[in-house]
């Protein structure tokens, strides 16, 4: 690693380089030419800007989409007409229920893998339009069948190729698209509408569960093309990533969505030094010549990031959290409550409510104490449920035990109150923020991949295991919070305000990730990208 000390001179090789791309300056001149003239403007950057709130809303109706479908299954499951329709005898068997519920998850893991090479050729943009598209017909599929319940399995397969490729697209957009400041918090956003789309989706089955006809599962269904019609029509009418942009060499073009997302003058600071940091990253990247899919692996510190990445996003997953949305219903109606839909509210509700506050936490404590304390708070939550539930919980007449029921819908809504404060939406922002430009892509499509691999575990598993060990299969949850806990302390940046290009600094030189946050960044000219760990490495081959 001896060659890392060159990136660390005041004067870097990379500044003798010709710069790729067009000239940035107004009057032909390079960026370093206006910034020497002091051509620029230094006026205070707004916070928020009503760009960003569009960006943040309308882009992230793509994790509402992904939360009304994880929403609505778990009231299908418990209405009088699809079980006469597609179960046995008016039930489900585990089988069934596992294949119904789990085959989403499928779907979305083959969409997360595909989304990446065809945003990488079309561009975020389109992209988000084309699988929006994609969930529209899996919701036809769907809603066609009158009887076949492998249809209505299949239909779900399609939907999570879009809700899969989206929860890939929607975070990587806004991450490169959104000013640094309020970064976290506007990824973050696409968490509070998943969030937003299960409450919804459990109020909808709430409305429509007493009809004793389809429309009592139609509907519910129907109403999820008005989403993706949202997102599919309206990410038409926001500009495509300026990072995106910049690499296809249309660099007006991401200046100008640059300057209008900070809402500045086109010769503002912030802007000048972040279209500066992208094309040095793209100079050093084409020098450092085209890279093959396993890069992400064998790139500049990228196996750390990636196995970090896919770790993060697998214990998401594993917080328990899918446990309550799939099944609360059957879940709580087993604590003997009499309309399990009204508790899914309650449920959904706090999950929605307190996802708002874990937008402030992601961007004023830090995204390393907020999943450290959000995991060892879930992990006493399940603890306590567990335990209540196995021990207290008279679990064939469960009216015998009203207490022990009441004590764990407590426990439930604490824990949803902390996952929907940290590890829901933070994981979210970390994934967006983690990988260079050159990798994210495909990084980005690995880890989530492991999060839907989890999701299709816990929803078609979970019948089985809580009929074999009851309540007791929360000890596991808790267990993996615990061990979120753990792997943030070790290995986890604080990433907090930075650039990403700083970030990337801050893996290659192999920062301790418990002093991170305390980590004072070198001037943009000395930062140690890992395109120009490349761009050096290909040199000193030559």
């Amino acid at each position: 690693m001896a060659f890392l000390s060159r990136f660390k001179r005041t004067e870097t090789a990379s500044s003798a380089q010709p710069h790729y791309g067009a000239s940035l300056g107004r009057n032909g001149d390079s960026l370093e030419n206006e910034m020497e003239k002091g051509d620029y403007d230094d006026s205070p950057v707004q916070f928020l800007t009503w760009r960003s709130v569009v960006l943040g809303l309308l882009v992230s109706m793509g994790g509402f989409i992904f939360g009304y479908d994880t929403g609505q299954i778990s009231g299908f499951l418990e209405m009088p007409d699809f079980l006469r329709r597609f179960g046995t005898n008016g039930e489900f068997s585990d089988v069934r229920a596992g294949l119904i519920t789990g085959l989403l998850s499928i779907g979305t893991l083959i969409g997360a893998i595909f989304s990446a090479p065809i945003a990488d050729r079309i561009g975020r943009k389109w992209s988000i339009a084309f699988w929006s598209i994609i969930f529209c017909v899996g919701v036809i599929v769907q809603i066609a069948t009158q009887n076949a319940w492998y249809q209505v399995a299949i239909g779900r397969l399609v939907a999570g190729f879009g809700v899969g490729a989206l929860s890939v697209l929607v975070p990587m957009y806004q991450s490169e698209s959104a000013p640094r400041q309020v970064r976290g918090a506007l990824v973050s956003a696409y968490q509070l509408f998943i969030t937003f789309g299960i409450f919804i989706a459990y109020c909808i089955n709430y409305g429509t569960e007493a009809m004793e006809n389809a429309s009592s599962w139609q509907i519910v269904m129907g109403v999820g093309f008005i989403w993706a019609f949202i997102l599919g029509f309206g990410i038409l009418l926001l500009p495509e990533s300026p990072r995106y942009a910049y690499r296809k060499g249309r660099v007006e073009e991401a200046k100008n969505t640059m300057t209008k997302n900070y809402g500045v003058p086109h010769n503002h600071r912030a802007v000048a030094e972040e279209i500066q940091e992208i094309k040095d990253k793209l100079a050093a990247e084409h020098s450092g010549g085209p890279q093959p899919w396993y890069a992400v692996f064998t790139g500049p510190r990228m196996a750390y990031r990636t196995l970090l990445g896919v770790a993060l996003q697998a214990l998401q997953q594993l917080t328990g959290a899918n446990f309550f949305f799939y099944y609360g219903n059957t879940i709580f109606q087993a604590t003997g409550l009499t309309n399990s839909y009204v508790t899914q509210m309650i449920l959904g509700g706090v999950n929605f409510g307190m996802t708002f506050p874990g937008l402030y936490v992601v961007e004023h404590f830090g995204r390393r104490r907020a999943l450290i304390t959000g995991g060892l708070w879930c992990f006493m939550c399940f603890l306590v449920f567990a335990s209540v539930g196995h021990f207290s919980l008279d679990q064939t007449t469960p009216q015998n035990t009203p207490k022990a029921g009441a004590a764990m819908i407590v426990f439930a809504c604490l824990f949803i109150a902390g996952y929907a404060m940290t590890w829901g939406p933070i994981v979210w922002a970390i994934i967006g923020e983690l990988y260079p430009s050159r990798y994210r892509a495909k990084a980005m499509a690995l880890a989530t991949s492991s999060n839907w691999i989890l999701n299709f575990y816990i929803s078609f598993c979970t019948p089985f295991i809580t009929s074999a060990i009851d309540y007791r299969y929360g000890y596991v949850f808790a267990a993996c919070n615990f061990l979120g806990a753990a792997v943030v302390y070790f290995f986890l940046l604080e990433s907090q305000g930075r650039t990403l290009e700083e970030i990337d600094t801050m893996y290659i030189l192999r920062i301790k990730p418990w002093e991170s946050s305390k980590w004072v960044p070198p001037p943009r000219d000395q930062l140690v990208t890992a395109e120009r760990v490349n761009q050096d490495g290909s040199a000193g081959m030559s």
